[in-house]
């Protein structure tokens, strides 16, 4: 008889956390601002597939996900669900509430811990909606950057594993690109290595473009090493380019301490050369993950030693921690390409985590071939690439049955997909007992063709934008809520003379207008008109101020987020009086963040207040939301001090000076 001995069971972990916040309830309309996007000078040269990849459907908007901008920099003790999976060997602590995190993965026989393991969860403004937090190993699927679900509750649910013990299903409706998708963990009895088993699906009748990445936090004390001897280089200046490794520019790129600055080194792994990527310590340790072949590429990311990556390191932890660099496993080459996944069909892969032990003079040698060949060697001792791909293959048919005990519950927006297209997803079950308020509405048209008008006054839901969402919503009766969301639909399909003939359509009627003026103003701002941009704005606060019925959570957010807007559009077309009639109506607790004490520091510069912006950097804040590679904090103290030094408190740049 055979003894299982891995277990998946509940529990709960106490950390140091800052609330999430409430959403941004203004629908992103604009660019993303990301700061993975290409200068297309770099385009010259490139491999055909790469070049191809990297034109492919990037994202152009984060609808109809919203954005994360309402967490502080306030930690208190807090209590988060988690889900522990354990053998003989590993325990794995996997966080369901926050995109199913592995937050920590422990070597039990020597007790050390095999990542990263932040001791707080201080969100960060990193996600492509914002919120994000360091550490653990993360799944980024959806597009380009941190996936929109860093944050988000996933589902979770026990199944059998492959060799009959229990296995975690993690699974969600990933929205950007609406796909379903699945994470499977698993330790097999008497195994060093944690098994993942991830599949993307599309149910769809066309193409759908995919990104996926994992991202594996380690001590950035570590050596990093995988099979290539070139790299795809890519820094702040958004330029692509191609690198020796390990040594570039007279520097060995494989520590990520002897960089100065943020980087990215996404690895040229040959044809045919296994797939894998470690980080080692000075004494030959560290993890080590390997997978199947189509999860080919691999990375690293650094912060580097200069003082911007410094801060950022403060920034996402507690002082005193040290500092990490990712590792990390992609489809693609780089993280700038999407993958295209045919009609209904899915891609499936293995990948295996676990601890690694080398010569440490070998890793850390200068013969940088006799240095990845000890860990290649090693790992084919103790996991073969004929044993993952075996994995792979035991654990295909187990991805299609239905999970048994959940374990926690994601939202019901997979619900709603497959109720409008009565799809069958086995494996995958998207139940209606999930769907929610945020739902309702759109259950409403599906079923009756209308989009109900609100009941009380408050800020709109969020909106869909598919294809299929759009054509309904066309269909529509035309009152202002459904041409509220038309409008924002249109825009997000690049249709955006029609979804301003919507939002115009919609103001006729509206009983509440600031949300289609505001939709209006960055219509304006797009099309170059800034006067009139800054005349809707103006006009959209105005009647905010009158229709919010109180100070809770739900007003006190959307005041925040349209006086942030309307305020930068406002001092963007000189008109710092209005501006300052925008500030004086915004909550106090507010005006007293950090991201409106900067606000407030560009208002006083605009207003002739030299040294009062300066006495706001004086007094000391924390933009908490504030944008990797943002370097607005840098320019207001530059105007504001007249060119002195930049404080190291505000120093988080993440590029050499112009």
């Amino acid at each position: 008889m055979v003894v299982v001995t891995t277990t998946v069971r509940r529990a709960e972990l106490i950390l140091p956390a800052a609330p999430l916040g409430p959403e941004n309830p203004l629908p992103p309309l604009r660019p993303l601002g990301e700061v993975h996007t290409l200068d297309e000078r770099s385009l010259d040269g490139l491999p055909r597939d790469m070049a191809r990849q990297l034109g492919y459907e990037p994202l152009h908007s984060v609808l109809p996900a919203r954005i994360l901008d309402g967490y502080g920099r306030e930690r208190t003790p807090t209590t988060l669900d988690t889900i522990v999976i354990e053998n003989e060997r590993l325990r794995a602590t996997v966080l369901p509430g926050y995109g199913g995190r592995v937050h920590s993965l422990v070597q039990k026989e020597t007790g050390r811990e095999l990542l990263y393991r932040n001791p707080v969860l201080q969100p960060a403004d990193f996600a492509l909606n914002g919120a994000w937090f360091s550490g653990g190993i993360e799944w980024n699927i959806g597009a380009t950057g941190h996936s929109t679900l860093a944050c988000a509750p996933l589902h979770a649910a026990r199944v059998p594993a492959p060799d009959g013990g229990e296995m975690l299903r993690l699974w969600e409706w990933e929205r950007l690109r609406d796909l379903p998708f699945q994470v499977d963990l698993w330790l097999p009895q008497d195994s060093d290595f944690l098994y993942v088993g991830v599949r993307i699906r599309n149910p769809h009748e066309r193409p759908a473009p995919v990104y996926w990445w994992s991202n594996i936090a380690v001590p950035e004390g570590s050596r990093v090493l995988t099979p290539a001897d070139e790299a795809w280089h890519f820094g702040y200046a958004r330029r692509l380019s191609r690198v020796p490794v390990p040594e570039h520019e007279g520097t060995d790129r494989t520590y990520p301490l002897k960089s100065t600055h943020a980087a990215d080194y996404f690895y040229d792994l040959p044809d045919g050369a296994r797939r894998w990527i470690a980080a080692l310590d000075d004494e030959g340790r560290g993890l080590v993950q390997t997978s199947t072949g189509l999860l080919r590429g691999r990375k690293l990311f650094m912060w580097g030693a200069g003082p911007g990556g410094r801060r950022w390191q403060e920034w996402l932890t507690e002082p005193g921690t040290g500092g990490y660099a990712e590792i990390q496993a992609g489809l693609a080459r780089t993280q700038l390409e999407h993958v295209r996944l045919d009609a209904e069909s899915e891609f499936s892969w293995l990948e295996a985590y676990g601890p690694m032990e080398a010569d440490p003079g070998a890793v850390h040698g200068a013969d940088w071939a006799a240095a990845r060949g000890q860990v290649e060697g090693r790992l084919a001792a103790v996991l073969s690439a004929e044993a993952v791909d075996r994995a792979h293959e035991a654990w295909r048919p187990c991805a299609d049955v239905e999970p048994g005990e959940r374990l926690a519950a994601g939202s019901g927006w997979g619900a709603l997909e497959v109720l409008r297209a009565d799809w069958k997803l086995p494996g995958t079950p998207f139940e209606e007992s999930t769907l929610g308020p945020e739902q309702a509405p759109w259950l409403e048209l599906l079923n009756s063709g209308a989009v109900p008008e609100p009941r009380r006054v408050a800020p709109p839901g969020p909106t869909l934008v598919a294809p299929h969402w759009r054509d309904m919503l066309e269909t529509a009766p035309a009152q202002p809520l459904a041409e509220y969301h038309l409008g924002v639909a249109q825009w997000h399909a690049g249709d955006r003379a029609q979804a301003v003939r919507s939002w115009e359509r919609g103001l006729e009627l509206a009983p509440s207008v600031w949300p289609l003026l505001r939709c209006l103003a960055v219509a304006d701002l797009t099309s170059g008109h800034r006067e009139r941009a800054a005349d809707r704005y103006r006009d959209a606060f105005d009647d905010l101020c009158q229709e919010r019925r109180d100070d809770g959570v739900t007003w006190t957010a959307a005041t925040a987020a349209l006086g942030r807007e309307a305020i930068e559009a406002l001092l963007s077309a000189g008109r710092a009086s209005d501006a300052r009639g925008v500030w004086e109506r915004l909550h106090a607790t507010t005006r007293a963040t950090g991201r409106f004490r900067l606000i407030e520091a560009r208002l006083l510069l605009a207003e002739g207040e030299t040294a009062a912006a300066r006495a706001v950097f004086d007094d000391g804040f924390e933009v908490a939301d504030l944008r990797e590679a943002d370097e607005a904090v840098g320019q207001v103290w530059a105007a504001a001090s007249g060119g002195e030094r930049l404080p190291s408190r505000y120093d988080f740049r993440m590029r050499p000076s112009s």
